[in-house]
């Protein structure tokens, strides 16, 4: 038999015992999900209207519900320009890229080191250059085309576990990048609607301060007929004067939340800009879903979940590590003197061998690993279990909230009627001489803290809305999460 065919011989059998070993052994438990009790519905729907049946589903442009072309514009610039959502997408290219390197350690390595070599040797001593032996001040030449590979066959899984830590890493990665966008885009509509309803105060502000200088014409009038004391001048002008300061002081919040949806879009405060706007919206049906699909919706949970994924993985590899280490090696290439001998059969040489390791004696350092595995298994079980207690719990606060303030919008509109009757009233009676002027002005205070109240509760029925959405997790889906080709094989930015 000769010698090519012996050397074909011992690599096939070499590879095929390694592929054999390789697919019976995997150390990692077998994962199942961190089972956790879901309820049947939610509570704090009772008594609360919510989407019609057919909307069960919150799309993924989940703010178009809002029907404000505004925020539709801001939000679409949120993903192309928030440096936030460009660090995260980062990080999850950087995980994916460790996921390619683990799994490149599944194949051999193989490395070509072509050399070249010309030297003149002592002439006092002998010796060998290039790897030939030399007489004295003669010129030698050593060509050499080698090529090496090397390759430690995944025996246990070690390999393959590493592999999966490392894709189920770069999937939460992902998850977290989609909780982050989705973070971005409630935090710029939550700010959105604070804005308006700044404008709203401010609108408000304007209309109570003309109505200040109407009372305070008519006390100035009535005053200089000798009917009213300068007293109620005074007191008029006094909260005139206020109110003008107030509503001034609401030039400073508004200014805070422009800049802050600056920032989320991308751009510079200098140069971004809102122009003041009436309110001309209301808080939207919410499609809820099925309180089980919310472990699928939300991205928090599915890089939770893929974080158990992961140290479930890494228990098999520190398992792996009680087992020997097997490395095949192997290597071939030519070498000759002269350059125009060196790919001839003469000129071959081939080199194959195995090696095993075994770690004898550790202190327990194995046995440490391996628990330090489990032990951080169980620490992200709870964690995950933490998330979906915390989903459920953040639904439930939006829910109550958005019912509540129903019946509270309700309330205070009949409050604020009856606050602008009992202004109209004192305004009357005044103008007839029946009452003081306190009276009034305890109306006019009474109207606009009304007003003011009004506005504060329709600013948090959009914004628990917005919530709402974000606690329901948007439009996003388990579905959206990368696949385990994906991370691997895809070189597309994402």
């Amino acid at each position: 038999m000769s010698q090519a065919t012996l050397k074909g011989i011992f690599w096939s059998l070499t590879a095929a015992l390694a592929l054999a070993l390789a697919a019976g052994c995997n150390f990692a438990p077998k994962y199942t999900v961190p089972p956790l009790a879901t309820p049947t519905a939610f509570k704090e729907t009772n008594g609360w209207k919510t989407a019609e049946p057919a909307d069960t589903v919150i799309k993924g442009k989940w703010w178009e519900m809002f029907n404000d072309p505004q925020l539709n514009a801001l939000e679409d610039q949120v993903s192309i320009s928030n440096q936030t959502l460009v660090a995260a997408l980062e990080n999850f290219l950087a995980a994916r890229a460790v996921a390619k390197q683990a799994r490149s350690q599944l194949f051999p390595t193989v490395t070509a080191d072509p050399s070249y070599t010309k030297a003149q040797a002592s002439s006092n001593g002998g010796g060998s250059v290039g790897g030939a032996s030399s007489q004295g001040g003669n010129l030698y030449s050593s060509y050499s085309l080698p090529l090496d590979a090397t390759w430690e066959p995944d025996l246990w899984g070690s390999i393959r576990n590493t592999v999966a830590a490392s894709v189920y890493s770069a999937q939460a990665t992902a998850a977290q990048l989609e909780n982050m966008r989705l973070t971005v885009e409630a935090e710029l509509a939550v700010d959105f609607y604070e804005l308006r309803a700044q404008d709203e105060l401010i609108a408000l502000y304007s209309n109570t301060i003309a109505s200040y200088k109407d009372s305070l014409d008519l006390t100035k009038t009535l005053f200089e007929s000798g009917i009213d004391s300068d007293l109620d001048v005074a007191q008029a002008d006094s909260l005139l004067e206020t109110t003008l300061a107030q509503a001034t002081a609401l030039g400073i919040q508004r200014a805070q939340y422009e800049h802050a949806i600056a920032l989320l879009v991308g751009q510079s405060a200098s140069i971004f800009s809102l122009n003041p706007a009436p309110r001309a919206y209301k808080a939207p049906l919410v499609p809820l879903g099925l309180p089980a699909q919310l472990l699928e919706r939300r991205p928090d949970i599915a890089a939770a979940e893929r974080a158990v994924a992961e140290a479930n993985a890494s228990i098999g590899v520190a398992r792996a590590a009680y087992y020997p280490t097997v490395s095949l090696t192997g290597g071939t290439g030519f070498q000759s003197s002269t350059l125009s001998k060196l790919v001839q059969s003469s000129s071959f040489y081939w080199a194959a061998g195995v090696a095993a390791s075994e770690t004898i004696f550790d202190a327990g350092k194995r046995k440490a690993v391996t628990e330090q595995s489990w032990a951080n298994y169980r620490a992200n079980a709870a964690t995950y279990r933490q998330a979906v207690l915390t989903a459920f719990q953040q639904v439930e606060d939006n829910l109550a909230a958005l019912r509540i303030l129903s019946t509270e919008t309700d309330q205070q509109d009949v409050a604020v009627r009856a606050a602008q009757r009992n202004l109209d009233l004192a305004v009357q009676r005044y103008r007839l001489g029946i009452n003081s002027y306190l009276n009034v002005i305890t109306a006019q205070v009474s109207l606009l803290s009304n007003q003011q109240t009004a506005v504060s509760i329709h600013m948090q029925q959009m914004t628990s809305s917005v919530q709402l959405v974000m606690a329901l997790g948007g439009g996003w889906t388990t579905n959206d999460l990368p696949s385990t080709k994906r991370v691997i094989h895809d070189t597309a930015s994402h």
